[in-house]
């Protein structure tokens, strides 16, 4: 591939991934209330991390004088994981609740670094399952966690995520939601340049410039603009606001020029209550990693069945693990692969591993420049939360089709997944309903750490809609009648397939055999 051509490509799978990237990290930095110029960093660090870990995932090395690899060997970039984001906010929610985190006299949240050291520690440890989960079999894996479990699970992940990118879109998700007076009683905060109460005209319509933006590329673009559709309604939506004075420039003004990793440092540490949800998220990063990974190989034109495929999984569940790991180490919340730039792939026709390795290249360089991460944290939280919502909502939307591609809806699926998503849904729309359950007060701190785990499971929903959907699909027997109506199903969908084949190539031979009429003269 010519060098120009492959980071022209480069380029645009970097911008296809640059709004997925750095929305964990600041929707997280917020929720830990960190200072500014720690959000600046987390930023950076994160596209620096995410260039790094892609080259690795691309790169693919094999594990010294054994069968396995470290790497899938296509075109797999790595970003940081949106699964992580509602076990991150309801974890610091209750490190403010329980005095981990400190608050102020007037009770709002003060900067909290060790709570999100907290985050990176168990992350760490927790990371230690996706590596082990690399070495089983992809077949035995899925048979733990097939489309049935994960669907509804990273449905409900977007759907909890929707709420934040709504609130953001609103004005801001943080004190100024609720508080009426004090430097939260506008939006973002009374010493904003143009600061509003919550839920303002204004903020809705800034919002709505993005999502219109996003909506007119889809419809009226090139496939460039609707590869890059979101990176596009971001800066719609950016320019609009610095144009109305709502963009605050002393953060940029006041960042350094470069950054890396470990410029800021956190106290780690390992929450107790942290590890089963964490261990949740990682379960989910790997069928996840199993989905887009097969998913790449399709659209690079490459086997999706056998033993080099097989390897590839291997290779990409183990990287995301050891990602995890290092990557929590090197300041970020665990890491995934993305399919975000599969579309790139379909549309440019090139799955050379050359463009990828450009797309890491050019992910690090932004990530290196940090007046480029102030610039993005300087962005109006209502600009922001337009963009998030739309892909939150494209979180879900992929649950639900892996649910619909994946799950045949017999009478046992169909009540596995009633059963399941009743409690999940029922988490998700009413977080606290497990709060006065555990009425313990006294000084055992294991025992307070143990029941506090078990509230974060309880009301993170999709921890709950994952469990509750593997034990039942694990113990509930397959009827006879659901297997003869999954027949049918598969029968019928198979002879519509055939049917449109036969009319494609009689279609096809009536066009060959047509004559010229000039040529018949």
């Amino acid at each position: 591939m010519p060098v120009l051509l492959g980071l022209l490509l480069g380029f645009q799978h970097a911008l296809a991934m640059l709004a997925g990237v750095i929305t964990p990290p600041i929707i997280i930095s917020s929720s830990a209330n960190l200072l500014p110029e720690q959000q600046q960093y987390l930023v950076s660090t994160a596209l620096i991390v995410s260039g790094i870990f892609s080259a690795v995932q691309i790169t693919r090395f094999r594990l010294f004088g054994t069968q396995y690899y470290l790497g899938t060997g296509v075109l797999s970039v790595v970003g940081v994981s949106f699964s992580v984001i509602p076990v991150a906010q309801g974890s610091l929610a209750q490190m403010y609740a329980n005095g981990f985190c400190p608050s102020d006299s007037d009770g709002n949240p003060l900067p909290c670094p060790q709570g999100y050291g907290a985050i990176l520690g168990t992350s760490a440890v927790c990371a230690l399952i996706n590596i082990l989960v690399s070495f089983i079999p992809a077949k035995f894996l899925l048979k733990v966690l097939p489309p049935i479990v994960t669907g509804p699970t990273v449905m409900l992940i977007g759907i909890k995520l929707i709420k934040s990118g709504f609130s953001n879109w609103m004005g801001g998700s943080g004190g100024c939601m609720t508080a009426t007076d004090g430097l939260f009683a506008l939006c973002p905060n009374i010493n904003a340049p143009h600061p509003l109460p919550w839920g303002s005209a204004e903020f809705l319509g800034l919002g709505f410039s993005v999502f219109v933006a996003i909506i007119l590329c889809e419809r009226f673009g090139s496939p460039i603009m609707k590869s890059t559709s979101v990176v596009i309604g971001l800066l719609v939506g950016c320019i609009i606001a610095a144009a109305c004075g709502y963009f605050d420039r002393s953060g940029i003004d006041s960042a350094p020029v470069a950054s890396f990793a470990w410029v800021h440092t956190f106290p780690l540490s390992v929450y107790g209550p942290l590890v089963l949800p964490l261990i949740a998220v990682y379960l989910v990063c790997a069928t996840e990693a199993i989905g887009d990974v097969t998913a790449t190989c399709d659209v690079s034109k490459l086997e999706v069945t056998g033993k080099t495929y097989e390897s590839r999984i291997q290779g990409g569940i183990l990287s995301d693990g050891i990602a995890g790991c290092i990557g929590a180490l090197m300041t970020m919340t665990p890491m995934s692969v993305f399919a975000q730039n599969n579309g790139v792939i379909v549309l440019t026709r090139c799955a050379n591993r050359k463009a990828g390795l450009a797309c890491a290249m050019f992910l690090v360089i932004m990530g290196i420049f940090a007046k480029f991460a102030a610039a993005l944290i300087a962005i109006p939280s209502a600009v922001l939360g337009g963009m998030t919502t739309f892909l939150f909502s494209a979180v879900a939307v992929s649950g639900m089709s892996i649910i619909v591609r994946g799950v045949p809806f017999t009478r046992r699926n169909r009540f596995i997944l009633t059963a399941g998503l009743a409690l999940g849904y029922g988490a998700t729309l009413l977080p606290n309903y497990f709060d006065k359950i555990f009425t313990y007060k006294g000084d055992n701190r294991s025992l307070q750490g143990f029941l506090d785990a078990i509230v974060l499971v309880m009301e993170t929903g999709f921890a709950v809609a994952a469990i509750i959907c593997v034990i039942l699909n694990l113990t509930l027997p397959e009827e006879l009648e659901d297997d003869i109506d999954a027949a049918r199903s598969a029968t019928n969908v198979m002879i519509h397939e055939d049917t449109e084949q036969q009319n494609k190539a009689i279609a096809g031979s009536s066009r060959e055999h047509s004559i010229d009429p000039q040529k018949q003269s």
